[in-house]
C-alpha cells in the first residue's frame, strides 16, 4: 500500500505542477492578449487623432485661404473705386482749370513746345479737341516763335479728349500724347501705388494676415 500511496501522491503532485504551469501560461497569454489589445487600441486612437488633426488643419487652411481671397477681393474693389474717384476728381479739376482760358492757353502752349522738343522732326501736327482747336489760334504765333525752324500744323479733325494736345510727326510715326487721358494713363500706376500704400500701411498684405 505504501508504494501505491507514494504513486498517488506523485501523480497528484505532477498534476498540480502541470495545472500550475498551465495556469501561469494562461495568465501570461491573457496578459499578452490584453497588452496587444491595448497597443492596437492605442495605435488606432493615434491614427484617428492624427486623421482628425489633419482634417482640422486642412479645414483651417481652407478657411484661411477663403478669408484671404475675400479680403483680397475687397481690397482690389476698394483700390479700384479709389482710383476711379481720383480720376473723377482730376477731371473736375481739369474742367475748372480749362475755364480760365488765359492760364489754360498758356498751358497748351507749354505742352505743344515740350512735345515738339521730344520729336526729331521738323514737320509736326497738333491735334486737340473741338474747343481747343478754336482757342489755339490765339497763341499759335507764340507757339511758332518758341519753335523756330519747325513747321507746325493744327489738325482740322477734332480729337476725342477732355483737354490737352497730341503732337505727332507729319508721317504719324512719332507721337507724344499730352492729352488729359494720355497723361492720366501714365499716372495710373503711381496713383494706384499711392492708394495701395494708404490702404496697406507698413507693407501689410493679405498673404500674411493669418500666417504671419
Amino acid at each position: 500500500m505504501s508504494q501505491v500511496d507514494d504513486l498517488e501522491r506523485a501523480i497528484l503532485a505532477r498534476a498540480e505542477q502541470l495545472a500550475r504551469q498551465y495556469r501561469e501560461r494562461a495568465s501570461r497569454n491573457r496578459d499578452n492578449i490584453l497588452r496587444e489589445a491595448a497597443e492596437r487600441r492605442r495605435l488606432r486612437e493615434q491614427r484617428e487623432e492624427a486623421s482628425a488633426r489633419a482634417l482640422g488643419e486642412r479645414a483651417f487652411r481652407q478657411q484661411v485661404q477663403a478669408s484671404e481671397l475675400k479680403m483680397q477681393s475687397q481690397l482690389d474693389r476698394t483700390r479700384w473705386n479709389l482710383v476711379q474717384s481720383v480720376e473723377r476728381r482730376l477731371a473736375e479739376r481739369m474742367r475748372l482749370f480749362m475755364a480760365d482760358e488765359d492760364a489754360y492757353l498758356a498751358f497748351l502752349k507749354e505742352l505743344i513746345v515740350a512735345s515738339a522738343h521730344a520729336i526729331e522732326d521738323d514737320r509736326l501736327e497738333v491735334l486737340a479737341n473741338t474747343a481747343d482747336i478754336k482757342r489755339l489760334p490765339r497763341v499759335w504765333e507764340a507757339v511758332a516763335a518758341a519753335l523756330p525752324g519747325r513747321e507746325l500744323r493744327l489738325a482740322d479733325e477734332p480729337l476725342a479728349t477732355l483737354g490737352g494736345v497730341l503732337v505727332r510727326s507729319a508721317e504719324g510715326h512719332i507721337r507724344v500724347d499730352n492729352t488729359f487721358e494720355g497723361r492720366l494713363a501714365r499716372l495710373a500706376p503711381p496713383i494706384a501705388q499711392v492708394i495701395s500704400e494708404r490702404l496697406l500701411p507698413s507693407g501689410l498684405d493679405t498673404g500674411n494676415l493669418f500666417t504671419g
